[in-house]
């Protein structure tokens, strides 16, 4: 009895062993016959498929599980999402050819419908290689979104043509038993001549923005530079007309001063005009130049001129 037990031990390990190992073979989101002999063992988000002599029979679930050699067929459906990377090539409308990196996140539709086959039904009946298929249909929709963009439109307008292929791809991979979960651009790629073209576009616009901010500071320096002059020219001409209506008032009380002295107003007149000059030459003497004072009729400058022409030839005039 003992024996018995033990070789039916013997059997189940060796059946599970040799089932693991068969399910470690296998690719993710593929489905194959992993589980021979008698026992098996589902994994947490696989389900078996049982199909008795070649017709499907039921879906079981994760678990520890008898199965009917040379009658029953399992076959095991990963539930897992996969995730798919696909590379396209595709034309825009100013005819640049790129290529886009395209990352699909799927799985086996696992939903219970109401009426109709399963999601996993589906999966293993409908198409031999669903993910093939998959790739077909997102090639066929992105070459009718990208088409229709120019290539500023495609880089600007990335996750709206995900989103539209993503629309497209699910509703018929959902008559497959397949859910796209997300469809992501990852890259879009360029020719090397058109990258570079593009860099150099870049940068002359970088230029212009540069010039156009340098131009621009040096227009507002020039505008404060000339608000500044002009606030100090209207300072300096009120400074002025104050100093000439001060000197106004001090004439004023100067010929009220000597005209109400003895003497007459052509004396007054005379003694005002002397003062001025003398003010006048003080000022010429303080800034330290040499000057040359000319009487005011010419009849009386001729002894001077010629003073003053006698000095220059002997070269001590300045």
């Amino acid at each position: 009895m003992s024996l018995i037990v033990f070789i039916i031990v013997l059997a189940v390990v060796v059946n599970l062993i040799t089932n693991a190992q068969a399910n470690n073979t296998q690719k993710g989101g593929t489905v194959s016959d992993t589980y021979q002999g008698w026992f098996y063992v589902i994994q947490q988000q696989h389900v078996g498929v049982i199909e008795r002599l070649g017709r499907f029979q039921s879906v079981v679930g994760p678990g520890f599980h008898v199965r009917m050699p040379f009658i029953d067929r399992v076959r095991d459906v990963s539930l897992m999402t996969e995730d798919e990377h696909i590379t396209f090539d595709a034309k825009t409308e100013d005819n640049v050819t790129i290529e886009l990196d395209v990352s699909v996140q799927y799985h086996v539709d696992y939903a219970q419908p109401t009426e109709g086959a399963s999601g996993i039904y589906k999966s293993l009946y409908t198409l031999t290689d669903p993910v093939t298929q998959m790739k077909d249909y997102f090639a066929d929709a992105l070459r009718s979104q990208v088409p229709s963009r120019k290539l500023d439109e495609v880089f600007t307008e990335k996750d709206a043509i995900a989103r539209a292929i993503d629309e497209v791809v699910s509703e018929k991979m959902l008559e497959f038993g397949y859910v796209i979960v997300t469809t992501l651009i990852t890259s879009i790629k360029l020719p090397p001549d058109v990258q570079q073209s593009m860099n150099r576009i870049i940068a002359s616009k970088n230029d212009l923005e540069s010039a156009k901010n340098e131009a621009e500071a040096d227009r507002q320096k020039t505008v404060i530079s000339a608000q500044a002059k002009a606030e100090a020219m209207e300072a300096e001409g009120r400074g002025i007309a104050n100093q000439r209506v001060a000197i106004a008032q001090g004439i004023r009380e100067s010929l009220d001063v000597i005209q109400g002295s003895e003497l007459s107003s052509d004396d007054a007149n005379r003694l005002f005009e002397f003062t001025q000059y003398i003010d006048m030459m003080q000022s010429f003497a303080q800034q330290g130049n040499s000057t040359v004072v000319l009487p005011s009729e010419f009849s009386q400058a001729s002894p001077v001129l010629r003073d003053l022409l006698v000095s220059d030839a002997t070269g001590k005039a300045k």
